[in-house]
C-alpha cells in the first residue's frame, strides 16, 4: 500500500485523509505549520510537524489539502524550494468521468463529482463534493471549486481562481487569473483577474492583490 502525507491540518485536510484512504493509500501523517497541532492527532493520524519536514518523509507521496488556491500555491513553493516532492492525484472511486478528461498532478477530485467530456484540469486543483463540470471546460492550476459548484460547458477557469459553494457558471464564460465567484453566485459575465464577484446575478464586490508567482 502506498504511503501518503496530507499537507494541511484544517477541516478539509481531515476530509482528504478519508478520501485518500478510500483511494487505497495509507495515510502516514499530516504536516502543518500550526505549532499547536504538532504532536497531536487528527482522525487518529499523527501531525508530524511543519511543512518543511517533508524531506524526512521523501519516500511518501504528498497532497496539498488546503482550500485557498493562494495559500496552497505558497505551500507548494515552500516545499519545492527544498526539493522535488512526489505529489499524488486523488480521485474518489465514485467520481463519474469520461475517458476524455485529463487531470493534472496533485489535484483532488472528491466524491460525487461528475466530469463529462473534453475537460482539462490542471495541477493541484480541488474539486470538492458533488461538483459538476460540463463539456470543453479548461481549468488551470491551483483552482478551487467548493461543494456543489456547477460549471457549464466551454468555461475557462484560469489559474488560482475559485468558485464558492453552490455557485453556477454560465456556458462560455471565464474567470480570469485569481478571480473568485462567491458562495451561491450566478455568473452571467466574465470575471476579471483578481476580482471577487457574488450574488444573483453576480456583481463585482472588490479587487484583491494578484498572486505572487
Amino acid at each position: 500500500m502506498k504511503k501518503l502525507i496530507v499537507v494541511g491540518g484544517g477541516g478539509f485536510a481531515k476530509e482528504v485523509v478519508w478520501l485518500a484512504q478510500d483511494c487505497g493509500y495509507e495515510v502516514a501523517g499530516i504536516l502543518d505549520d500550526n505549532e499547536a497541532m504538532h504532536g497531536q492527532k487528527a482522525l487518529n493520524i499523527d501531525v508530524l510537524g511543519p511543512v518543511k519536514n517533508w524531506k524526512k518523509y521523501s519516500d511518501c507521496h504528498f497532497v496539498l489539502a488546503i482550500g485557498s488556491p493562494r495559500i496552497r500555491h505558497l505551500v507548494f513553493k515552500k516545499m519545492t524550494a527544498l526539493g522535488e516532492p512526489k505529489f499524488a492525484t486523488l480521485i474518489h472511486p465514485n467520481v463519474i468521468k469520461s475517458q476524455h478528461v485529463t487531470i493534472g498532478e496533485g489535484s483532488i477530485i472528491c466524491a460525487g463529482c461528475i466530469l463529462t467530456v473534453e475537460i482539462a484540469i490542471g495541477k493541484h486543483c480541488i474539486l470538492n463534493l458533488a461538483d459538476t463540470i460540463g463539456h470543453e471546460t479548461v481549468i488551470g492550476n491551483f483552482v478551487t471549486l467548493a461543494p456543489m459548484a456547477a460549471i457549464s460547458g466551454n468555461v475557462t477557469l484560469a489559474d488560482y481562481s475559485e468558485v464558492g459553494t453552490s455557485a453556477c457558471v454560465r456556458q462560455g464564460l471565464t474567470i480570469e487569473k485569481g478571480g473568485m465567484l462567491g458562495m451561491g453566485g450566478v455568473q452571467t459575465k466574465h470575471i476579471p483577474a483578481n476580482t471577487i464577484f457574488a450574488g444573483n446575478p453576480a456583481k463585482e464586490l472588490k479587487t484583491i492583490p494578484q498572486v505572487e508567482e
